[in-house]
């Protein structure tokens, strides 16, 4: 289980955001855009949700998670820290050299990706030097 728990959520976004892709190849923007549904609000507005915008929010989800994790010591924190870094790698890199993946909704799961790297390893630097000075 542990080693479950070491897998970055991101993974998964990645998973999810190239299976839009691949069932959309040459315009994937037109499967994220699709409403799905639509709350009426107090004000008489109409919120509509997309499957854009629930994957951003489930990134969001996502990402509190993963910093929340990075408060954890040992093993499976640092692989943990590794594998978030590579999973940011792939983003980068589908969205600078695969066509499909350049659009505003996988720009922004890549800035999450690299939140999530950067986050980690300021949390883990942040409690070592706490951990420290207490010795």
């Amino acid at each position: 289980m542990p080693l479950l728990t070491s897998i970055p959520l991101f993974a998964f976004m990645l998973v999810i955001l190239n299976g839009l892709i691949f069932i959309n190849k040459t315009h994937p923007e037109i499967g994220t855009a699709t409403a799905l549904f639509m709350i009426n609000l107090a004000s008489g507005a109409q919120l509509a949700f997309n499957v854009g915008d629930i994957l951003i929010l489930t990134g969001i989800i996502a990402l509190y998670i993963e910093i929340f994790k990075a408060t954890r010591s040992g093993t499976e924190s640092i692989v943990d820290h590794i594998l978030s870094m590579v999973i940011f790698v792939l983003f980068l890199v589908e969205f600078l050299i695969y066509k499909p993946a350049g659009t505003t909704l996988f720009l922004t799961f890549t800035l999450m990706s690299l939140l999530d790297v950067v986050a980690g390893f300021t949390v883990t630097i942040s409690t070592s030097r706490r951990d420290i000075g207490k010795s």
